[in-house]
């Protein structure tokens, strides 16, 4: 039996409340606070259970970046801005707790599988070892996924659905080859660019049963579904791959697959969420309102909540759509 609540690993520490006044065009380093409050504040407030965590340090990182751009970032030097975010004070010290919220997430999965869990992060799957990019500061998931790994000899699988390709990941493999043990070649799954709405979800069930081999063969023992809101058709940065339906319809399959893949291998599968990219300048609640629906509709599947409504996302007023998307209902 899985535990009815999601439990969350969130503390306005891991926020960057700079970003507001520094104008970042990416809310990343914000959205943690703007999600929970919203969902606090919402008749969805019991899907969440909020702990409280301790940060990794800061030498922690050096397992998937050099010295050199550690310090360029806690000191305001070298290439410190090549994430593309404004640098403040609040940020740096942000950081160890948004990689801190991932990786206790995972740890605490592991240890009780039976809840799942969720860390409230983005700013991760773009970072390499010399630099950041992409609004992503530090590369948490390596990070997370490689103390796991010391810790628990155990390795995690990554279900990417963020819109853009996360290459942190495999940018990083030469870099400390125990990544290939922590997250295998192969388990840093991203959707490529071409499957748009009913492909991208055949697709991803194709995915899902290759991993579902690999569980079974006990090579992967954990499973982290980041699914960003940039891959809605809608997103400012979207390269136009899931209308709504679809975009939630990922979700569904993926919790109904933990349950298949939980049955099969006798036990629940420790399930980690994440957050991932989002942008939407116009109206950032769409943005917040994907990632509520995804979380319910995985409570009402895996941990069998009874929520019997969903957040509607409205269409951009004169948007343009391929034929391909007229039917759908947003």
């Amino acid at each position: 039996m899985r535990n009815k609540k999601i439990k969350t690993f969130y503390t306005p520490k891991q926020v960057c409340f700079d970003s507001i006044k520094e104008k970042s065009y990416s809310q990343s380093p914000l959205k943690p606070a703007l999600l929970i409050d919203k969902i606090n504040n919402s008749e969805y407030s019991d899907m969440l259970e909020i702990t409280d965590f301790q940060p990794i340090q800061k030498e922690d990182y050096k397992l998937a970046h050099t010295d050199t751009y550690i310090n360029n970032v806690y000191n305001k030097t070298g290439n410190y801005n090549s994430n593309g975010i404004p640098w403040s004070e609040n940020l740096v010290e942000s950081l160890p707790y948004t990689t801190g919220s991932l990786y206790n997430a995972c740890k605490y999965a592991i240890l009780n599988p039976e809840t799942v869990c969720f860390a409230p992060v983005s700013g991760m799957h773009h970072a390499m070892p010399n630099n950041g990019s992409g609004f992503c500061t530090f590369s948490g998931q390596v990070v997370s996924a490689i103390k796991i790994y010391n810790e628990f000899g155990l390795s995690g699988a990554y279900l990417d659905l963020d819109g853009h390709y996360g290459n942190s990941i495999e940018d990083t493999r030469d870099f400390n080859p125990l990544l290939n043990k922590a997250i295998p070649k192969g388990c840093n799954i991203n959707i490529e660019y071409g499957y748009e709405n009913a492909s991208y979800v055949q697709k991803l069930k194709e995915e899902l049963q290759i991993l579902g081999e690999l569980i079974k063969s006990d090579k992967i023992h954990y499973v982290v579904f980041a699914h960003g809101a940039d891959s809605h058709i809608q997103d400012d940065l979207s390269s136009g791959t899931c209308g709504t339906e679809y975009w939630e319809m990922c979700s569904e399959v993926f919790a109904e697959w933990v349950n298949q893949i939980s049955k099969e291998i006798g036990k629940p599968l420790p399930v980690i969420l994440a957050l991932f990219g989002g942008y939407r300048k116009d109206n950032y609640d769409v943005v917040l309102d994907l990632h509520t629906n995804s979380l319910i509709h995985i409570s009402n599947i895996v941990c069998k909540s009874k929520f019997n409504k969903l957040l509607s996302i409205p269409r951009i007023k004169g948007e343009k759509q391929n034929k391909e998307f007229n039917n759908i209902d947003y």
